[in-house]
């Protein structure tokens, strides 16, 4: 009986502290401000006496969005979590959220807030985790953040800010992760960032960030995550980094001056994913590199490394994606580098030599060999087979049958353009590091790199059902191929020539709507036909004037060796992750390529060139006998002196 007392007063001890514990009325307000601005009544049920703070509010859940939680262990409540995630919210940052100053938690990413990030957010010193991330903010990041000195995480990416880093982030020395990628900034890294010690995640690419990679970044051992791909940062990478040895993901890359080396790396034992291509990274790889018993990813493509490939990476049991292309590597590829666990190989435009395994092309991996001397059943097929050759020696290389066109149509299956135009088929399934050949032996298209975090798995095609605009020819662009990395479509047994190449293209992936955040995506890359760039962040949306409408982009080329090399390339930039991750990188809908004159000096001009001089000579000829005839005609019916003059056909040839 007693015991029952006791829990009865206990209970209606609880019962009246619930009964005295209201909510500080200015955060009442605040809160029904925001959500009447904000739109959100019908999802946060706003009644007469509508408090935030009510216990066990739906609102309150671990998994409510929007969420608002509150700290009441006084008489007074104050809100300290809010959560207003993805529900495409529009407008600025109204000043009364700013009267929330015991906010440790504000979430409002992926949203289409616009205006900018208004100073008064220096005023929230309680916060500990800020998003803003996925928006559209613009103007300069303010230096009041460098108030919120309890911060743990800030993030800004994926915005339209502009300006340089504020210095005053060097305050943030409790600061663990910055997301700060796509996010408009600019300029150099300040110094007085090197204070965040504490930092074990960075995002940082796709900014314009300018000057030499910062030494201090070396301090930051604690870093796990480092990530500067798509800047205009210089090498070469300091050997500070080194100490950086927790590191499990760096992705450094697309960097100008200066070389390196890779010995900074060589005691990076827990790094699962290291990406450093096109660094202007050199000299021989490290065989401590093969012996990383984590390591899954490892992309050296593009960069100016010399040797062999250690036999260390022989027999790995953690490499599942080995990309080495576009370098200056010889020797002999070690032949048990083809292991069970490694999904794609990429040794392409390298001096190496050697066999792979009998009947490799059946057991399932993805190899691309191009512009090597390596040899194995079925890697490359029909004329296809050509291109090393081709493309590793100097040989010339002639066709007996040339061919004068080719089409594909990228992703999809075969069409005929409203032009009479017959698109071959290019449906085949590519991999992480894959080669194929059109079925007319014409073209081979060739894939190289990995979308590490797609949600929807490996996949190298996308496609549409909505119309395309802009075009008689809807069908052509509802297909397309994409890359995280390198496409490149190569024609093949070409007469040597001058050639027009369309590039057919539409933005099919990212969608148009300026009142969702799906809507803000950004892709970006540059295009090379013959090794020379074309085009240069290449926004397919922003030149065709929106998603799912047709653009054409015409260019005029040489063939000199009967091949023809279309590169589209990712250069780091652009947004990542919108609508969806790993949405970034090249996407081709058609090409079509058609000659359009010779070469002057090539045989086929020669035989032109020759051709036309004996017309020319038969036609003068022909032209003297008639105007003989004529003369002597003429001048016997009159005494008169008539000049006949007579002119050659001139020689039209183009000019290379």
């Amino acid at each position: 009986m007693k015991i029952l007392s006791f829990c009865f007063l206990v209970f209606s001890i609880h019962k009246i502290v619930d009964a005295q514990r209201t909510t500080e009325p200015n955060e009442v307000a605040a809160i029904k401000k925001l959500i009447d601005y904000w739109g959100l009544g019908s999802k946060v049920e706003l009644t007469v006496d509508f408090d935030p703070c009510t216990p066990n509010a739906s609102w309150a859940t671990e998994n409510a969005n929007p969420q608002i939680k509150c700290d009441c262990t006084a008489n007074i409540c104050y809100v300290t979590h809010l959560k207003i995630y993805a529900l495409d919210v529009s407008g600025e940052l109204p000043q009364e959220l700013f009267q929330l100053t015991e906010l440790m938690d504000l979430n409002l990413g992926q949203n289409v807030l616009s205006g900018s990030i208004p100073r008064e957010i220096g005023k929230l010193f309680k916060m500990q985790y800020l998003s803003l991330g996925i928006n559209n903010f613009s103007g300069v990041v303010p230096v009041e953040l460098g108030n919120l000195t309890m911060l743990k995480s800030l993030s800004f990416g994926s915005n339209n800010l502009n300006g340089p880093l504020p210095v005053d982030l060097g305050n943030l020395t409790s600061l663990e992760q910055l997301y700060i990628d796509s996010s408009g900034v600019s300029g150099p890294f300040p110094q007085e960032l090197s204070n965040l010690k504490s930092l074990h995640t960075l995002w940082a690419s796709d900014n314009g960030f300018t000057g030499k990679l910062p030494e201090f970044f070396g301090t930051f051992t604690k870093l796990k995550t480092l990530r500067l791909e798509g800047t205009a940062l210089e090498g070469p990478i300091p050997s500070s980094y080194a100490a950086l040895t927790q590191l499990e993901d760096l992705r450094i890359g697309d960097l100008g001056g200066g070389d390196s080396t890779l010995d900074f790396v060589v005691n990076f034992t827990s790094i699962s994913i290291l990406s450093l291509r096109r660094s202007r990274v050199g000299g021989k790889i490290p065989s401590q590199i093969g012996t990383f018993a984590n390591l899954q990813t490892l992309d050296l493509s593009f960069n100016k490394l010399t040797g062999a490939i250690p036999d260390s990476f022989q027999d790995s049991k953690s490499l599942h994606f080995l990309y080495l292309g576009s370098n200056d590597l010889n020797g002999v590829i070690p032949p048990n580098i083809i292991t069970s666990q490694l999904r794609a190989l990429d040794v392409s435009f390298n001096s190496i030599t050697g066999n792979l395994p009998v009947n490799f092309a059946k057991i399932g991996k993805s190899l691309n060999a191009v512009g090597t001397l390596v040899n194995g059943d079925g890697l490359l097929e029909g004329k296809a087979s050509e291109i090393s050759r081709c493309l590793v020696t100097n040989t010339k290389c002639t066709e007996k049958v040339p061919v004068d066109s080719f089409a594909v149509k990228c992703g999809g299956p075969s069409l005929v353009s409203t032009y009479g135009v017959t698109f071959d088929d290019d449906s085949e399934t590519l991999g992480a590091s894959s080669v194929y050949t059109g079925s007319n032996n014409r073209w081979t298209v060739s894939n190289t790199g990995s979308f590490i975090s797609n949600p929807n798995g490996p996949q190298y095609t996308t496609q549409t059902d909505s119309q395309i605009t802009g075009t008689l020819d809807s069908e052509l662009y509802k297909t397309a191929r994409i890359s995280p990395n390198s496409l490149r479509y190569y024609g093949l047994g070409l007469r040597n020539a001058r050639y027009n190449v369309e590039l057919h293209f539409s933005e099919i992936q990212m969608d148009d709507d300026s009142a969702s955040w799906k809507g803000l995506g950004r892709r970006l890359f540059d295009v090379y036909i013959q090794g020379e760039r074309v085009l240069q962040d290449f926004n397919i949306r922003n030149e065709a004037q929106g998603s799912k409408r047709a653009l054409v982009r015409s260019f005029e080329a040489n063939v000199t060796n009967t091949i023809i090399d279309i590169h589209l390339v990712w250069a780091g930039k652009g947004t990542c992750c919108i609508p969806f991750q790993s949405t970034f990188g090249p996407l081709v809908s058609g090409i079509h390529v058609s000659q359009v004159s010779t070469i002057a000096g090539s045989s086929n001009d020669k035989t032109r060139v020759g051709k036309i001089v004996g017309v020319t000579l038969g036609g003068v000829a022909g032209i003297v006998i008639a105007a003989s005839v004529f003369y002597l005609w003429w001048k016997k019916k009159t005494p008169e002196h008539v000049r006949i003059r007579t002119d050659s056909p001139k020689k039209s040839l183009t000019s290379v």
